[in-house]
């Protein structure tokens, strides 16, 4: 054998007298072939590796440890074209710091299968999440059927976001919506608003459901909710006039981008904001300052590169000890902002 020629497995089954497959299975043994190898097949077998040197090699030193220090990312929606950017880049940013400082390379996962509505699937192809010791999982909304295997099965993950329980409690690093919202409603409280718009979906997603949790349970005994848009995509044009019909002196938007199109449009009415009506947004946008905007809405930060970033730093705990499923949410920061103001005494001052 050549000293320069790199050493493979096929020169290690014939050292050690088995198939090149036994060689597999016992390098991947930690991974998925525990007690099937005999323990004299299996001590032949690292008897030629460490006497060849194989596992001065990184990557198989590292397959011999059942670790390939490869950490998956799989996400629900496409993870790049500019209409998702707002919503992956910073976590994508903030694992990406995580994972190389930890010394774990990332694998995107973009190949898996589809299901009969187009919506990408983790189990698309059996063995491909193998390719990563483990997954971070990232979506506006999961699949339930899917989130229950991993609960259920033996391969490390960490859902970015906050889960419902799914057969079991699910591990997640998420952001505490219901706290933030909680802040956001009392200052509204604080400044004399008693009559609250709603417009936003309010669930199937825990993000969403999160917000609609935090702002009814804000609200009870204190102010009054006289309106709700629950419809995506809303008409700005309907969804002011409902509001000037429903007598609301302030409205809060679970998403960034109705808030921008409603404030652009009121804006035009001459809607005056906040003097006239009071706009918070329950949440943040990061590319916002690509958009027509004139002012910095009150709402709140979500933490999203710190949440990339434990969620990585969890995912790696879990290799170590993954018979611990921890849940941890993160403070959303309050932005001031300038759109929340008194409300307008004056009669009919939207009309």
């Amino acid at each position: 054998m050549s000293a320069s020629r790199r050493l493979t497995q096929r020169d290690i089954a014939q050292l050690a007298g088995v198939s090149q497959a036994t060689v597999s299975l016992v390098l991947n043994e930690a991974k998925s072939a525990q007690g099937r190898i005999p323990p004299e097949t299996r001590e032949r077998v690292l008897k030629a590796i460490r006497d060849t040197g194989y596992v001065a090699d990184p990557i198989a030193r590292s397959m011999v440890k059942g670790a390939n220090r490869i950490l998956g990312v799989f996400t629900y929606e496409p993870a790049f074209p500019i209409a998702q950017a707002d919503f992956y880049t910073p976590f994508l940013m903030g694992i990406e710091e995580a994972a190389e400082s930890l010394g774990y390379d990332l694998l995107l996962m973009t190949a898996s299968a589809r299901d009969n509505s187009g919506r990408k699937r983790i189990f698309g192809e059996s063995g491909r999440l193998r390719l990563a010791d483990g997954c971070l999982i990232l979506g506006s909304q999961f699949d339930r059927d899917e989130l229950a295997q991993l609960v259920a099965g033996d391969y490390p993950y960490v859902a970015v976001g906050r889960r419902d329980d799914a057969g079991g409690a699910v591990r997640y690093v998420g952001a505490d919506y219901i706290a933030a919202t909680t802040t956001l409603v009392g200052q509204a409280l604080e400044k004399g608003h008693r009559q609250f718009a709603f417009i936003g979906t309010t669930g199937p997603a825990e993000s969403i459901a999160d917000r609609w949790r935090g702002f009814q349970n804000a609200l009870k005994g204190k102010g009054e909710l006289v309106h709700v848009d629950a419809i995506e995509n809303g008409d700005p044009a309907r969804q002011l006039a409902e509001v000037r019909a429903s007598g609301a002196s302030v409205v809060f938007f679970a998403e960034v981008l109705e808030a921008v199109a409603f404030d652009n449009y009121a804006q035009a009415q001459g809607v005056k904001i906040p003097s006239d009506l009071s706009i918070v947004v329950l949440g943040s946008g990061t590319r916002t300052h690509t958009l027509r905007l004139h002012r910095a809405f009150t709402c709140y930060a979500i933490p999203r590169e710190e949440m990339g970033r434990q969620a990585a730093a969890m995912l790696v705990q879990t290799l170590l000890d993954p018979s611990q499923v921890p849940q941890v949410l993160l403070t959303c920061e309050i932005v001031a902002g300038e759109t929340l103001a008194p409300p307008n005494t004056k009669k009919d001052s939207l009309k």
